[in-house]
């Protein structure tokens, strides 16, 4: 008898929206970096920065306590505990003369840093 492998892969609808900005710069990171299947987009935070906690954005591995979601063809990875500080949140990318990176509009932030790579809750 042949056993089958019961590891299901959860997606779900994504907590978090992408711009179309966000979308086009993390499709040709992808592309850059030949990334296989094995990687995703990982969202989350933790703590530290100037208001308390920081957002994380980066290619990772999934783990056993992340959820999975597909967000026009990008992989996205996120530790359970994390939705509730980012439910509802939008990644922009911002190409300007005066600031070029990812942008983090989050509603469940009561406080952000100057940067805005860090909040509270």
């Amino acid at each position: 008898m042949k056993e089958e492998n019961t590891e299901k892969t959860s997606f779900a609808v994504a907590p978090i929206q992408l711009t179309e900005g966000a979308i086009d710069e993390i499709k040709q990171l992808i592309a850059e970096k030949e990334l296989q299947d094995t990687h995703a987009l990982r969202i989350g935070v933790k703590g530290g920065g100037c208001s308390g906690l920081s957002y994380i954005l980066g290619f990772d591995q999934k783990q056993a306590e992340d959820e999975e979601f597909v967000v026009d063809g990008i992989k996205i990875i996120m530790n359970k505990a994390h939705g509730m500080y980012l439910l509802g949140m939008e990644i922009d990318f911002v190409n300007g003369l005066n600031n070029r990176g990812f942008t983090f509009n989050n509603p469940n932030a009561s406080d952000t840093c100057g940067c805005g790579t860090s909040f509270s809750a």
